[in-house]
């Protein structure tokens, strides 16, 4: 009876032996034992995070799109800065980031966006200048190349060739020809893209009526500081100067994440002159004045803004706002708001005392949408549509955050 532990021992460290030696010559077996422990408790922290987009987290699921390469990026960055700062992205001064570095990382499944510098050939007057850039807009481009533009200069991308002696792509610029415009005896320089004397009294919107004149003849081409004069006979004539603010373009860019904008080019206002005929007494005095022209002399430059319109939101989230009778139209407007608010935690609770998923200050505001208004996320999303309502509703919200930050 005493001969069986010593047989059972003896055995087991034969096979312990074994094993070791089975380990040391299959070194890969320990690594994949870890790996397939680790896909178990992962899977087990999925199964149990059925409310995990409610619980405080300090963290966030980013896409980051580098060219053809998509990075999905788990990140406590509170910016995309201090996101980019902490990869091996490898970026030169020239590439760009969008949105900006300083952009607040808000929500889950944001999106950031990596352009590589690429070499373009700028094209002025035959001048060719080769630069390294990650802009979109070719005025940039052009600019950031060293060259000054007038408004009514244009800049356009194009295909270089070889017969050009250009390889790749290229920004060409054609600029504007300046002219001195002398209109009711105020001396102007004037830039501009007609050809005739013709062409340019319509882009200026010049416009001749009874007792006013041009020289030289309307057929005249333009050449660079051709004299041009405005005259009217037998008529005081005043002239003032005011700014015309530059115009927006908005762009749609799939690229973006909702809600995030980027500044692609900068607007520059105008200039435009307004003529006036005065009425005067017999003694020279000014009775009245009534406007005869409004002539523009320098075009205002656009600027040009970009969008984001990728709305990608958890199907928890969009759970809780069908369950809350929001509808999916608004479901982007919401979630914009409601993830800068409190991120999603249902006890958010800021210093001022507002509290819950949209800031009800005081919290027991929502007591109105139900007695669980604490804890209930549904019944604190139903009290903020009621309190959207005051915006016009969830879109109205949703700009009068963009402009105010607060709702």
């Amino acid at each position: 009876m005493k001969l069986l532990p010593i047989k059972l021992t003896r055995h087991y460290k034969a096979a312990h032996a074994t094993g070791k030696r089975h380990i040391k010559q299959r070194p890969y077996i320990l690594p994949i034992f870890g790996l397939v422990l680790g896909f178990i408790i992962v899977g087990a922290a999925l199964l149990g995070g059925g409310n995990r987009a409610l619980r405080p987290s300090d963290a966030h699921v980013v896409f980051l799109f580098d060219g053809k390469d998509r990075q999905v990026v788990d990140t406590k960055a509170k910016t995309v800065g201090d996101m980019v700062n902490k990869l091996p992205l490898h970026l030169i001064p020239e590439d760009v980031v969008e949105p900006s570095l300083d952009t607040p990382i808000p929500e889950d499944n944001f999106r950031v966006n990596v352009y590589r510098a690429r070499p373009v050939t700028v094209v002025d007057n035959g001048n060719k200048i080769v630069t390294l850039t990650a802009q979109k807009s070719p005025r940039v481009v052009a600019q950031n190349a060293g060259l000054s533009l007038q408004p009514e200069d244009r800049a356009s991308f194009d295909q270089g060739a070889v017969a050009e002696n250009v390889i790749g792509e290229k920004v060409v610029v054609a600029r504007a020809t300046p002219v001195a415009l002398s209109l009711y005896g105020a001396q102007l320089t004037a830039y501009t893209q007609a050809k005739t004397v013709q062409e340019l009294l319509a882009e200026k919107q010049i416009k001749l009526s009874g007792g006013e004149t041009v020289q030289p003849a309307e057929n005249t081409p333009i050449t660079p500081n051709l004299p041009v004069f405005i005259l009217r006979k037998d008529a005081k004539i005043v002239t003032a100067q005011e700014p015309i603010p530059p115009p927006e373009q908005i762009i749609n860019d799939p690229t973006l994440s909702f809600g995030t904008t980027v500044v692609r080019q900068t607007g520059t206002p105008g200039k435009k002159l307004l003529t006036y005929i005065l009425q005067t007494d017999p003694a020279g005095k000014e009775l009245s004045r009534q406007v005869l022209q409004e002539v523009i002399l320098q075009e205002p430059v656009p600027q040009i803004t970009a969008r984001g319109s990728t709305v990608a939101i958890t199907g928890d989230k969009t759970g809780l706002m069908a369950a809350a009778g929001i509808s999916a139209g608004d479901y982007a407007y919401a979630n914009y708001i409601v993830s800068r608010e409190s991120n999603w935690h249902v006890t958010s609770e800021n210093p001022s005392g507002a509290y819950g998923l949209c800031q009800a200050l005081p919290g027991s505001k929502m007591a109105s949408a139900g007695g669980d208004w604490a804890t209930n996320p549904v019944t604190q999303l139903r009290w903020c549509s009621g309190y959207a309502s005051r915006y016009g509703g969830w879109a109205g919200s949703y700009d009068f955050w963009l402009s105010h930050h607060y709702w």
